[in-house]
């Protein structure tokens, strides 16, 4: 760093610093050169000018530096006062015109505790990690030859967050290993189907020998069947399957009983879709069991159905003790954020894959594939390529600063505008296309206004999810139960779901709307630090993810990795003396708004009117087809497929030449993490966890009188559904409580009707999404998106907004349910 006199001469003094980037700003673009300033060779490695505007105070860079960054050397000049210029220093506010001004050095003393009141935090959990102490106070003391008093202390403390550290990797590794092992012992066992042709004229039978380790065994049918045993009013075509086997428990009698389990399977009307269902039977004894099929048709005809079987190692309440472990273990890695979370949803897949090995039911790898839900992950894939073509337009900027003239320059207005406009899309788009546009745009609102985007992203997604419940289309639960072809013969259509859920999401936002407000009373929504702080540590944050992202595999991604790394290294630098020099000046609400409107229009403006067009053209299609889809049968096309094509009509008239920085703004992550996660879930759900908790809320249910019934029914469901949604995906939850609603509908002894308990479904289960991070995909596309932008929140810092939102917003539809159908009897 060169320092110029007043007089503007060179003054004897020159502070000289040691790059690793010599040359570096040609091949770093435009953006680089006005970060890094001239460079020019010197004996000493280079020298760089900084240009300091009114904002700074006078400052002292006196041998701050570290054992792996440039060191500074001594003033050599007896002059006091030095005249510092450098385009590093320069901000927004100086773009008018750049000035000098003179620096004297403080007292060290005053300004060592300053410079380590005000970068402590931001060092330790942000810039730094284990080696910020280069740029603490203590790095600085060196050359005066003494050790800062809390020197000591903070070793101790490093020390002992580094054998954490190193135990819990140590103990997750551990675990990996023996997961890995249990699950390549068990092989494939595999389902030995055999084909059947049942008819009212016989019956069909086979012995099973070979249990003499097992507890449990599993008989799949598959065929015409019913989804899971479901029965209609004046059907009577059906298929019983017995079993029978000798009891263990009779052995001190003269002669053994014979136990036999009855199982009745309905026949689909609809012959040409086919379904898989199960059931598991215990095993009282090593005997031979007898499996018996025998049919009740209408005709004299024969129905091919296939037949399965499998034995099992374990009970079902060991598997679901089981399931409840692995999941709890699984959000412990994701509530401390001990690991990443699509880590710890790979690790939790790879547990519940080594329990179904042990308990006899290890998949295969083709079935391991088919759990993933390859449409939402084409949907997400397609649409991550939309919005990061988009973003090139300058677009999302624009409609920041027109959101930020609409609301006259007052924060919690343009709040409440977005949550509200993002409820809206969600009702009549897929929440996780909603959150895919409005994150970008949320983000730059955020930063020309420097407000903390985490806050303001989480009050969007939540407000995302309640508007998806409001319609039959806006949330995958809703679209689950519309779509049951055994509840559209009940009488629960599209337009009378919609009505139902619409009214009752309506109440819940003229409530929830006070409610964020009181929750965000004491937030500070503006960042704590100057605009020019955050978008320094933002950047160091975008140049230090590049820098990881380059594989060293060539001596030229060498080089460039190492002009990467000298960057951050000079922003380190910059970024220290900064917060060594500013005192924050917060302003809780911009009265110059009118001001500053005119200064952003001037600066964010679209930057191309061409590819905007194009891009509005073929999101406009994409969403139309949406729509299409969801009310012209005849389009068979889903929703991944629409997203897909969609992308690539873009990158073709796009014209785009590089490919790869497109798919480098792709959230691979979160793809990843939605794909461990369907695993995750799909391996609990073998395990009998989710129908476990649809079995005992039914057994809740029947155990109040009759007249309460109704009213338990729908409290019990709401919440139930809302605790589970938090936990487990909302998706996989909901199809399986609606047969186990179904049957409790149907059952003589409960008369209960199945519309309310339906919307009591739906709305716990789209509402419980905001419960945790991982409770809703739109949450979870939020999070990745902003982390990618270098904002993003962890799973505590969702809970404690998101879980009391849920807690107010399934209490109100709760209320309403209960008033609607209970006290008035609109069912």
């Amino acid at each position: 760093m060169h320092l110029e006199s007043k007089d503007g001469r060179l003054p004897s003094a020159v502070l000289e610093m040691e790059s690793p980037w010599k040359a570096a700003t040609s091949s770093l673009g435009t953006r680089a050169q006005d970060l890094a300033g001239p460079v020019r060779s010197s004996t000493a490695g280079w020298s760089g000018w900084a240009t300091v505007g009114h904002g700074f105070g006078s400052f002292l860079m006196e041998s701050r530096s570290h054992s792996a960054l440039p060191r500074l050397s001594s003033f050599r000049s007896k002059d006091s006062c030095f005249t510092e210029n450098t385009p590093l220093l320069r901000n927004s506010s100086q773009e008018k015109g750049l000035q000098c001004m003179s620096i004297c050095p403080p007292d060290p003393t005053t300004a060592e505790e300053s410079w380590r009141q005000s970068s402590a935090d931001w060092e330790q959990s942000h810039l730094l990690g284990s080696d910020g102490a280069g740029l603490s106070g203590s790095a600085s003391t060196e050359e005066k030859g003494d050790v800062p008093a809390g020197a000591p202390g903070m070793f101790h403390l490093w020390t002992l967050r580094s054998c954490v550290r190193g135990l819990t990797v140590a103990g997750l590794f551990i675990l990996v290993v023996v997961f890995s092992i249990l699950f390549s012992l068990y092989p494939d066992q595999g389902k030995f189907w055999q084909l059947l042709a049942v008819s009212p004229l016989e019956s069909y039978s086979v012995n099973l020998t070979g249990a003499a380790d097992s507890t449990l065994l599993q008989v799949d049918l598959a065929g015409a069947l019913a989804p899971s045993g479901l029965s209609s009013p004046g059907r009577e075509e059906h298929i019983v399957v017995k079993v029978t086997q000798t009891d263990a428990s009779g052995v001190r009698r003269p002669r053994p009983q014979q136990v036999t389990y009855n199982w009745t399977v309905f026949l689909n009307p609809r012959r040409n879709e086919r379904f898989v269902i199960s059931r598991t039977f215990e095993i009282r004894s090593r005997e031979a069991i007898l499996i018996t099929i025998q049919a009740s048709f209408l005709q004299n005809q024969a129905v091919p159905v296939l037949m399965g079987h499998q034995y099992l190692r374990a009970e079902v309440e060991t598997q679901v003790i089981i399931a409840a472990a692995i999941l709890a273990g699984v959000y412990m890695l994701i509530i401390f954020e001990i690991i990443h979370r699509t880590l710890a949803a790979m690790l939790g897949s790879l547990a519940a894959l080594a329990a179904l090995a042990i308990i006899g039911d290890r998949p295969r790898l083709s079935h391991v594939v088919e759990w993933i839900d390859f449409e939402t992950l084409a949907l997400l894939f397609g649409m991550m390529i939309l919005v990061a073509i988009f973003s090139d337009t300058g677009f999302f900027d624009y409609c920041a600063v027109k959101a930020y003239q609409f609301s006259r320059g007052r924060v919690w207005p343009m709040i409440i505008m977005l949550c509200f406009i993002a409820a809206i899309l969600s009702a009549f788009l897929d929440n996780v296309t909603t959150m895919l546009l409005f994150t970008p745009v949320t983000i730059r609102l955020c930063e020309v206004l420097n407000l903390d985007p985490r806050q303001v992203l989480i009050a969007e997604v939540i407000f995302t999810n309640i508007g998806g419940a409001a319609t039959a289309i806006g949330d995958p639960p809703n679209v689950i139960i519309v779509s049951n072809q055994e509840l559209r013969k009940m009488g629960l259509d599209f337009a009378g779901f919609t009505a139902h859920m619409f009214v009752g999401i309506c109440l819940v936002l003229l409530v929830s709307f006070p409610f964020l407000r009181l929750l965000y009373w004491n937030k500070k929504l503006y960042n704590k630090e100057p605009s020019e702080i955050v978008e320094l540590k933002h950047e160091i944050h975008v140049w230090r993810l590049t820098a990881q992202r380059i594989s060293p595999a060539s001596r030229e991604e060498t080089a460039v990795l190492g002009l990467l790394l000298g960057k951050v290294r000079v922003l380190e630098r910059l970024l220290a003396w900064r917060l060594h020099t500013f005192h924050r000046q917060i302003s809780q609400e911009d009265k110059n708004w009118e001001t500053n409107i005119q200064e952003l229009q001037k600066k964010h403006r679209i930057a191309d009117r061409i590819l905007l067009a194009k891009c509005l053209t073929v999101l406009g299609v994409v969403i139309f087809m949406f729509f299409l889809n969801s009310f012209v049968p005849g389009i068979h096309l889903d929703l991944g497929w629409i997203a897909i094509m969609g992308a690539l009509w873009l990158l073709i008239i796009a014209d785009i030449r590089d490919f790869e920085i497109i798919l480098h703004r792709v959230e691979w992550a979160t793809l990843l993490f939605f794909a461990a996660l369907f695993v995750l879930m799909e391996a609990l759900a073998h395990l009998h966890l989710i129908e476990y908790v649809g079995e005992q809320t039914a057994l809740l249910i029947k155990m109040f009188p009759e007249d309460q019934r109704l009213a338990a029914a729908i409290v019990l469901v709401v919440w139930v559904s809302a605790t589970a949604s938090s936990l487990i995906d909302n998706i996989p939850f909901t199809a399986t409580m609606i047969p186990v609603l179904l049957n409790l509908s149907q059952d003589p002894e409960v008369s209960l009707p199945v519309q309310p308990l339906m919307y009591s479904l739906a709305l716990g289960a789209c509402l419980g999404g905001n419960g945790t991070l991982i409770g809703a995909s739109a949450n979870v596309v939020c999070a990745g998106i902003a982390e990618q932008h270098g904002y993003g929140f962890s799973f505590m810092e969702f809970f404690r907004l998101g879980f009391p939102l849920m807690v107010v917003s399934c209490t109100v539809g709760m209320c309403y349910l209960l008033v609607a159908h209970v006290v008035v009897g609109w069912n």
